[in-house]
């Protein structure tokens, strides 16, 4: 009889002790080959479990490439496409660069590739393989972008390029701090709802051109937004990044000059907006 207060105390215990939850797995993605031309664009995909159709998302990396040494997709770019999937969204990310035998470019005297020509043509190489997937749904591929890839963006959405097929052409656009200088000069406008995410210490981009081509843009282009986030850098949007001096780095992923970090507050409302922006 003297067990029974025992076993009742332990079972008490055991009760009350919360569950361990398990791991997590990453999620992996995989590699595609997409024809372009005469050559092959090697692209990694992330894709919801099903048949879908789901609404898909062409993301752009900057200049310091996709890969990492032991990854396909660097953290900064799976963060993202993780965020996405888990709103039921397909991801497909281009290697503008590794498809070309090319490692970052971010010091290149002579960048290879280029934002206007060669990433934008990936850009539509891109679009008219997922046209032909039956999981996409088609009216409903976006564009998101990153420094050197959201310069490829902004050129890829321009009324210049509008397929004249009957195809639907892109549902929106979302450009962190690309280098607006160019574009500014020209007149930009855009076909599609695009939306600009900079911040306003970006000494590596240039949040002045950006304001001035964006209010370039009003009253002769599709919806177009931008937002400055007061004291936020460079890749503000990169999780545990520390403020630090490009120059200061022998990495040819990163930019000769300017400053590079983190900032939470900036981090967290793009991912709010990111995700408004692409339900419309």
């Amino acid at each position: 009889m003297r067990l029974k207060p025992a076993i009742a105390l332990l079972t008490c215990l055991v009760v009350a002790l919360p569950a361990i939850a398990a791991p997590v797995a990453a999620v992996a993605p995989h590699e595609v080959e997409i024809p372009e031309g005469a050559a092959v664009l090697h692209a990694q995909l992330f894709k919801p479990e099903g048949e879908g159709p789901f609404p898909t998302v062409i993301a752009l990396h900057g200049c310091g490439g996709l890969a990492g040494h032991s990854e396909p997709v660097l953290p900064r770019y799976r963060d993202w496409a993780e965020q996405l999937l888990k709103n039921g969204r397909a991801v497909l990310l281009p290697d503008s660069y590794g498809s070309r035998g090319l490692g970052p470019q971010c010091r290149a005297v002579e960048r290879e590739v280029r934002a206007r020509r060669e990433r934008v043509e990936d850009i539509m190489a891109a679009r008219q393989w997922l046209m032909q997937q039956s999981w996409v749904a088609r009216d409903r591929i976006s564009l998101i972008g990153w420094a050197h890839g959201a310069s490829a963006l902004l050129w890829a959405v321009r009324p210049q390029l509008l397929s004249r097929t009957a195809e639907p052409d892109f549902r929106s656009a979302i450009a962190f701090y690309p280098d607006c200088r160019i574009s500014a000069g020209l007149g930009w406008s855009a076909r599609v709802p695009t939306l600009l995410l900079i911040g306003a210490k970006d000494d590596v981009s240039s949040p002045p051109a950006c304001r001035q081509m964006i209010e370039g843009a009003r009253g002769r282009s599709a919806l177009t937004r931008i937002v400055v986030y007061p004291g936020a850098y460079h890749d503000f949007d990169r999780a545990n990044l520390p403020l630090h001096a490009a120059a200061a780095s022998s990495d040819a992923a990163v930019p000769e000059r300017g400053h590079l970090g983190s900032d939470p507050e900036a981090r967290a409302d793009s991912q709010k907006l990111v995700a408004e922006w692409l339900a419309r």
